[in-house]
C-alpha cells in the first residue's frame, strides 16, 4: 500500500522511530560528559575519554552489525536495539541516582560506567543499518533520493531538539534523569516497533547477507589501501573538531563563560544544517570534491579560532554557525570523493567504511577534550 505522496506506511513508521531515537540519543549525548565528570564524579579527563569511546564504538560497530541486521531482519534488530538502549540508558543514569550508589560502588565507578556505555553502544550499532535499510527498501525507485533526504532531515531535527529537551529535564528533575528519560523513550520505541513496524520485503536483486568472515576479509582489503586509509586518518581531524561540541565545549561554557544552558548552543550546528544545507550544497556543487572538502575543513577550523580570540558565549553561537557552514560544504562531497578513491569493483565495500573518521574522531577527540579541560 502506497500512501503519503508515494511513501509506504512502513517508511513513515521507521522514520518516526528514528526521530524519537535521535531525541533520546542527542539528549543524553548533550549532557554525558558533564554528567560523568560532575554527577558521577569521574572528572573531566575520564569523562571525555569514556564519552569518546562510547560514540567511537557505536559508529565503528555497524561494519559488523550490518551483517547481523541482514541475517535476522530489521524488526528483530530494531527490537534488540531499543531493548538494549532501554536497559543501557537506565544503567548509565543509575550511576547518578541515590539508590544506585551501592551497586556502582561495588563494581567501581570507572569499570561500571565503561561496561554500561559499551553495552549501550552495542545496541546503538544496530539502529543505523536497520533504519537506512528500511528507507532503501520502502522508498519507490523514483523517490529514493527524497527518501534519504527525509531521513537525514529527521536525524538533524533530532539533533536540534534532543539537547533542548535534555535542558528541560536537567533543570526540572536533575541531570541523571536525562538518561532515565532516554531509557523510557527507548521502551516506548520498543513497543512502537513491536506494534507498528513491519519487516520490509527484500528486493529480488538485493545482495544476499554476507558472513562475518567476508566482512573481516573486506576490512583487511580496505586497510591495505594506504591512500584510502591516509585520507580517512586526515579527515578524522574534522570529526575531532566536531565532537568537541559535546566533549569540551560544555565545560568551557559552564566553567569559563558561566553560561549554564550549554545544551542550547550544542543545537546551533544542527539548526544551521537544517536551514542551510540545500543552499550551501548549491553554492559548492560545481566545485571539485577535494576543493569543497578542503574549504569546508578550513571554514570549520576558523570557528574554533573565533572562540579562542573572543571568549564570549555570543561568539560561541556565531562560531557554531560558522562550523556548521563548513560541515555543510564538505559533508555531501565526502562520500563522492570516497567513491572516487575506491577501486571501481569495490566501491560498495569502501563506502561501508566511510564513517570510520567519525569513530576515530570521537575516540581521539574524547581523549583530547578530556585532557584539555
Amino acid at each position: 500500500m502506497i500512501s503519503f505522496r508515494g511513501f509506504s506506511r512502513n517508511f513513515w513508521v521507521a522514520n518516526t522511530l528514528e526521530l524519537f531515537e535521535r531525541f533520546a540519543f542527542y539528549g543524553s549525548k548533550a549532557v554525558l560528559t558533564i554528567y560523568l565528570a560532575e554527577r558521577v564524579g569521574l572528572g573531566a579527563q575520564a569523562a571525555g575519554s569514556l564519552a569518546g569511546l562510547f560514540s567511537g564504538v557505536l559508529y565503528f560497530l555497524p561494519v559488523l552489525a550490518g551483517t547481523v541486521v541482514d541475517r535476522y531482519g530489521f524488526k528483530r534488530s530494531l527490537a534488540a536495539c531499543f531493548s538494549i538502549f532501554c536497559v543501557g540508558y537506565f544503567l548509565i543514569g543509575l550511576a547518578g541516582l541515590n539508590f544506585g550508589q551501592s551497586i556502582v560502588a561495588a563494581v567501581g565507578k570507572g569499570p561500571y560506567v565503561f561496561a554500561v556505555l559499551m553495552l549501550t553502544a552495542v545496541g546503538g550499532s544496530l539502529i543505523k543499518p536497520s533504519i537506512v535499510g528500511t528507507v532503501a527498501r520502502t522508498s519507490p525507485p523514483d523517490l529514493k533520493s527524497m527518501g534519504y533526504s527525509i531521513y537525514y532531515t529527521l536525524v538533524n531535527i533530532g539533533g536540534a531538539l534532543g539537547p533542548i529537551l535534555a535542558l528541560g529535564v536537567r533543570k526540572n528533575l536533575g541531570i541523571e534523569y536525562v538518561l532515565v528519560m532516554s531509557s523510557i523513550t527507548s521502551f516506548f520505541l520498543l513497543l512502537g516497533t513491536l506494534l507498528f513496524f513491519r519487516e520490509p520485503e527484500r528486493a529480488p536483486d538485493e545482495t544476499p547477507p554476507g558472513s562475518f568472515a567476508k566482512v573481516l576479509r573486506d576490512m583487511v582489503m580496505v586497510f591495505g589501501n594506504l591512500r584510502f586509509i591516509l585520507f580517512l586518518a586526515v579527515f578524522s581531524g574534522f570529526w575531532i573538531m566536531f565532537w568537541q561540541i559535546f566533549y569540551s565545549l560544555p565545560f568551557y561554557l559552564t566553567e569559563s563563560l558561566k553560561f549554564e544552558n550549554f545544551e542550547l548552543i550544542e543545537t546551533v550546528d544542527a539548526w544551521t544544517l537544517i536551514l542551510l544545507t540545500v543552499a550551501i550544497s548549491a553554492l559548492v556543487r560545481r566545485w571539485r570534491p577535494i576543493r569543497a572538502m578542503s574549504a569546508g575543513f578550513a571554514v570549520a577550523s576558523c570557528s574554533w579560532l573565533l572562540i579562542a580570540l573572543i571568549p564570549r558565549w555570543e561568539t560561541v553561537v556565531v562560531a557554531m554557525f560558522v562550523f556548521a557552514v563548513g560541515e555543510g560544504m564538505q559533508a555531501p562531497r565526502f562520500y563522492e570523493y570516497v567513491a572516487d578513491l575506491a577501486p571501481r569493483e569495490q566501491v560498495g565495500t569502501f563506502m561501508g567504511f566511510a564513517f570510520l573518521p567519525v569513530a576515530i574522531g570521537s575516540i581521539v577527540g574524547g581523549i583530547l577534550g578530556g585532557n584539555l579541560v
